[in-house]
């Protein structure tokens, strides 16, 4: 079934530990959301998507999941889960729930039943590989040299059998085998449990690595030390568009629902092959090149490093994947993710210009082409979290980082902290900032994590008692996505693409009846501004991503006679001439275009 709601959504990011909690254990639960529906409903998003709340024993904070078909313990039950999916729908909220078939957790029954038995019809839904003789200089047995996401090698010898299993992630997530037509068969019998109960669609975890490169050969060595990244072995892999195609047969394609893959190092034109709306299987996917943006290219994973990086680079990344996806695919738009640090640290100013560069930030997600992602306290201005010590870090990523730089690279403790204050995962993942009371009113008992610190002055009950604050700007975007159909469906154009400090674009949008498809003879392609069609509807977006004050100049081959301003984050006089204006620090304009 062909549908287009989620291209005009608004997706709201809910991590449930770190949401709210309502019986006072610290961690946040499925109560803990419902009761915070109404604030939902407020802020006015479409669909929520909800990190992993099945069974599990935590290792990776529930992305190991030992029951696919139960709910945490510590999150409720699957009577709170139908309440809540209830309490969304009631709101027109929908849901979408966190699809993680990658791996599964080591306590899952079929990996029980697949280490007890060699000869258990389960060995199969796992990889599992004998021990290869070591070589002169490499001391180790595992079948290949690949590196896991988190350290080590990817590989665990299983003693009672003799042979190891894969786990791209944490030994305790082995990789399942989907190569086995029984294994997916499985998978997708447990996506139409879920779908049949209500669920509105799947996020789906690294989906592109369920395909592994027949052989598993070794990776190329990258530096020293005896494992290293095989990204090209197992990242969209020979076998990825088959297994996917299959899923929408089988699945997908019975119902009305929006799916996202999270894919990361895809290219543009395999994000196209997934989504086409004809020929590709999921509705969007995320991208992950801007989120590298200030990673040292030396290194295999964003969390190891940190370097400045100039906004012209940023605007080529984000520009190249408005225009392959244009009329072609679809895009999902974020900053910020449960992985990901918050985004005012990391692409704004997290002091001075808090609030305007958290305003500025959320206009380019909501403005450029696609679905855009809001995560859990992105809507308030929350930053970036620098605990003095690494014991106050609960995650497995950011602990193995600190151990490997301080224990076996000889970093100091200080130069190990500055990496991990700026990267870690802990930094979204610190309790949701509801207010000033005690434990920022998400917990009554001691939280799981510790708070950051400035709850006292960021948080909700402030921002929704401020009309110029973060929340309340975010509340106006949302509102001009549901207005203006140019927001979801116009075109992309960057300008001034070498500026230091100013990313600026249009939008435009055809009368209804017009040709956009990419390559279309319409006169609406990029590039082409002055041969626009007759009542074409344009926006123009000014964003300054620095402190200090640019000079905007208006292009003069794009014809311009009335403009009409739709949103700001500072006071501005609607009558101001455009044509040559000097921004603020961090500061967001929206005009709506007439070329008369």
């Amino acid at each position: 079934m062909q549908t287009n709601w989620w291209k005009e959504s608004v997706v709201y990011q809910i991590y449930p530990r770190s949401f709210a909690d309502s019986n006072g254990d610290g961690i946040g639960d499925l109560q803990g959301i419902i009761g915070r529906l109404d604030y939902l409903s407020e802020l006015g998003v479409d669909v929520v998507w909800l990190s992993p709340v099945y069974k599990s024993p935590n290792d990776d904070n529930g992305y190991d999941i030992s029951d696919y078909h139960d709910i945490m313990d510590e999150f409720g039950s699957m009577q709170d889960w139908q309440e809540l999916l209830a309490g969304m729908h009631a709101r027109g909220i929908k849901l979408v729930m966190d699809l993680v078939v990658n791996h599964t957790s080591d306590e899952h029954a079929w990996f029980q039943a697949a280490r007890a038995s060699k000869d258990s019809p389960y060995r199969d839904y796992y990889i599992w590989r004998p021990a290869r003789i070591a070589e002169a200089g490499n001391a180790s047995q595992a079948p290949n040299n690949w590196a896991s996401f988190f350290g080590g090698s990817a590989w665990e010898y299983d003693e009672p059998s003799g042979e190891y299993y894969l786990h791209l992630f944490s030994k305790k997530q082995p990789d399942l085998n989907w190569e086995n037509p029984k294994l997916r068969q499985e998978v997708y019998s447990m996506m139409r449990r879920w779908l049949d109960l209500g669920v509105d669609g799947f996020r789906m975890d690294v989906i592109n690595m369920i395909s592994k490169v027949p052989g598993l050969p070794d990776a190329p060595p990258q530096g020293a030390g005896l494992y290293h990244f095989g990204g090209e072995h197992f990242v969209n892999g020979p076998r990825l568009e088959e297994f996917l195609s299959e899923m929408k047969a089988e699945v997908l394609s019975d119902y009305d629902i929006m799916t996202v893959g999270e894919t990361p190092m895809i290219t543009p034109e395999k994000a196209v092959a997934l989504t086409d709306a004809e020929t590709g299987s999921l509705s969007m996917v995320f991208q992950f090149e801007h989120m590298d943006i200030d990673e040292d290219p030396a290194t295999a994973l964003p969390r190891r490093s940190i370097r400045e990086w100039r906004l012209p680079e940023l605007k080529e990344v984000m520009s190249r994947w408005q225009t392959a996806l244009q009329g072609r695919g679809w895009n999902s738009v974020y900053l910020c993710n449960h992985d990901m640090p918050r985004s005012v640290s990391r692409f704004g100013n997290d002091s001075r210009f808090r609030v305007e560069s958290a305003k500025m930030l959320a206009t380019l997600i909501h403005l450029i082409g696609g679905t855009p992602y809001i995560y859990q306290g992105e809507e308030i201005g929350m930053t970036n979290v620098a605990f003095p010590t690494i014991e106050s870090y609960r995650d497995i990523e950011t602990r193995t980082i600190y151990r490997e730089f301080v224990e076996e690279q000889g970093l100091s403790k200080e130069d190990a902290l500055r990496v991990i204050h700026a990267k870690s995962r802990d930094n979204a993942r610190t309790p949701m900032q509801w207010s000033a009371k005690p434990n920022a009113g998400f917990t009554t008992g001691e939280p799981w994590i510790p708070l950051n610190p400035n709850y006292t002055h960021i948080n909700a009950e402030a921002a929704a008692a401020d009309p110029n604050s973060v929340l309340a700007y975010y509340k106006e975007l949302i509102k001009l996505r549901r207005k203006y159909p140019i927001i979801s469906h116009g075109r992309y154009e960057l300008l001034l693409a070498e500026h230091e400090q100013l990313y600026c674009f249009l939008r435009s949008l055809p009368e209804e009846g017009a040709d956009t498809r990419a390559g279309a003879p319409s006169g609406t392609s990029a590039g082409t501004p002055a041969g626009l069609a007759p009542g074409t509807d344009r926006l123009l977006v000014m964003l300054n991503f620095s402190a200090l004050n640019p000079v905007f100049t208006f292009p003069e081959e794009t014809p311009l006679a009335e403009f009409e301003l739709l949103i700001s984050n500072y006071p501005v006089d609607p009558t101001e001439d455009i044509e040559q204006l000097t921004m603020r620090p961090y500061e967001a304009r929206v005009y709506r275009l007439s070329a008369g």
